[in-house]
C-alpha cells in the first residue's frame, strides 16, 4: 500500500486529533469548537489563507502550490448526530446526547492530515481549497456553502470527498460513475376528522381507517406509477394517533421519506403523494394537510473526475482494492450540492467490517486516516503537477 511516508509518520498525531474531536461532538451548524480546532491546526501547518464563518461555522483554507494553476476543492464534514454513544471507548463522547456516529471526526482528520503534508511539501501547482463543512446530517451545510458563493469566491474548479465505509475492508476504495446516492424528500401529513367516544362511531369522523388506507396506497407510487426499472423508495415511518382505547382521535399524523435518483420520478412521486392523500382523505370525509419537503438532490459523480479519482486511489492502495461499480445507495449526502455546482467525485474508503453508520457502537478506524490523507494528497499532486521543465 503506497501510503505517503511523511503522512504515515503523522499517524499518532492524527489519532490524537480524531479522538479529541470524537469526545466533543457538535450538531448542525453549531460546530464552533470543531471549527476552532480545525483553524488552530491549519495555522500550525502554515496554510496560506483561512476563511471562517461560511454557513455559520464552515471553514475554507487555501494552500498555494509552487506554480500558477487551477483550484481543486477537498471536502470534509464536521458535524455529529443527536444520539447516545455505546462504544465504551476511553475517548467516548463527553457530550450527552451527541455522538460522532458517521465518521465525520475521521473525515476531518483525514483532510487535516492532507493539509499538513501539502502545506509542508507544496509539490503541486495552483491551489488546493480545503473545505470543512458543518450540518451534513441536518439542513445541508454543503448547499449553504455553495449558496454563499464558495465556489466562485475561491475559484474552485473541481471538488472531491471521502466517506468512511464500515462495510468495506481496510484500505479499499469504492465508488461508481453517475448517481451514487439518492435524492431525499420528506413528508408530514395531518388527517383531520371529528373525535368522540369510540362507542359511538356514527357520531365521529374517524381518521384512522383513512390513515391505514393511505399507508397502503402510498406503496402504489413505486409499484404502479414508477418505471419498474427506475429506483424509488417510499417509506411511511411514523403513524401517530390517539391517547385512549375508548376515544376516536381528532387527527392522525403520518410522516415518511421518498428516495429517488431520476428527477422525473422525483416529481411524479410528489404529485402522486398529494393526489393519493387528498383523494383518500376526501373519500373518508376528512381534510388533509400535506407538508412535502424537498431536501438533498441526488449525489451524481462526474465521469472524468471519477475515473481520475479511481486511478489515484489505485496508486495509493492497489487496483485490486478498488471497486468502481458499486450499486448506488438510497441514502443521501449533501455533497450533492457541491457536485451540482462543480464536477467532481465522491468515494468511500473501507475501514473494516463493524457496526454500521449511525449505530451507537460505531467508531471510526484510526488506522485508515493516513490512507485517506494520502489519497487526498496524491490527488492534488497528480491533478495539479509541477512543470517538469
Amino acid at each position: 500500500m503506497a501510503v505517503v511516508n511523511r503522512i504515515a509518520a503523522y499517524q499518532e498525531e492524527m489519532k490524537g486529533w480524531r479522538r479529541h474531536l470524537h469526545q466533543y461532538p457538535e450538531l448542525g451548524l453549531e460546530c464552533y469548537d470543531t471549527a476552532a480546532f480545525v483553524v488552530e491546526r491549519l495555522k500550525e501547518f502554515g496554510v496560506d489563507e483561512i476563511h471562517t464563518g461560511i454557513a455559520e461555522t464552515g471553514v475554507v483554507a487555501l494552500i498555494h502550490g509552487q506554480e500558477k494553476g487551477g483550484v481543486t476543492g477537498l471536502r470534509a464534514d464536521m458535524d455529529a448526530l443527536p444520539m447516545e454513544e455505546e462504544t465504551g471507548a476511553e475517548y467516548a463522547s463527553k457530550i450527552s446526547g451527541k455522538m460522532h456516529a458517521c465518521g465525520h471526526d475521521g473525515h476531518t482528520t483525514m483532510l487535516l492530515g492532507a493539509a499538513k503534508y501539502l502545506a509542508e511539501t507544496r509539490k503541486f501547482s495552483g491551489t488546493v481549497a480545503l473545505i470543512f463543512q458543518p450540518a451534513e446530517e441536518t439542513i445541508g451545510g454543503g448547499g449553504l456553502m455553495v449558496d454563499e458563493g464558495m465556489m466562485e469566491r475561491f475559484g474552485i474548479e473541481e471538488v472531491y470527498a471521502l466517506h468512511t465505509d464500515p462495510n468495506g475492508e481496510v484500505g479499499t476504495f469504492s465508488t461508481c460513475l453517475g448517481p451514487i446516492m439518492a435524492a431525499v424528500d420528506d413528508f408530514d401529513i395531518v388527517l383531520r376528522g371529528k373525535g368522540g367516544h369510540a362507542a359511538h362511531p356514527d357520531e365521529n369522523i374517524d381518521p384512522i381507517p383513512a390513515a391505514l388506507s393511505i399507508g397502503m396506497a402510498l406503496q402504489t407510487i413505486s409499484s404502479r406509477n414508477a418505471d419498474p426499472l427506475g429506483a424509488i423508495v417510499v417509506s411511511l415511518t411514523q403513524v401517530q394517533a390517539g391517547s385512549a382505547k375508548n376515544v376516536t382521535p381528532e387527527t392522525v399524523l403520518l410522516a415518511g421519506t421518498v428516495r429517488t435518483f431520476d428527477p422525473a420520478i422525483r416529481e411524479m412521486a410528489e404529485k402522486r403523494l398529494h393526489e393519493i392523500v387528498q383523494g383518500q382523505a376526501a373519500s373518508y370525509c376528512l381534510t388533509a394537510e400535506i407538508d412535502y419537503q424537498k431536501s438533498y438532490p441526488p449525489t451524481i459523480n462526474h465521469a472524468a473526475q471519477t475515473e481520475f479519482a479511481v486511478a489515484v486511489a489505485s496508486e495509493v492502495c492497489g487496483s485490486e482494492n478498488i471497486i468502481d461499480d458499486i450499486k448506488p445507495s438510497m441514502g443521501a449526502e449533501d455533497f450533492s450540492y457541491m457536485l451540482n455546482a462543480r464536477p467532481g467525485s465522491y468515494l468511500q474508503i473501507g475501514q473494516g467490517l463493524g457496526p454500521s453508520l449511525h449505530h451507537p457502537k460505531f467508531d471510526f478506524n484510526d488506522d485508515i486516516a493516513p490512507i485517506g490523507a494520502s489519497f487526498f494528497a496524491r490527488l492534488i499532486e497528480t491533478r495539479q503537477p509541477l512543470n517538469k521543465d
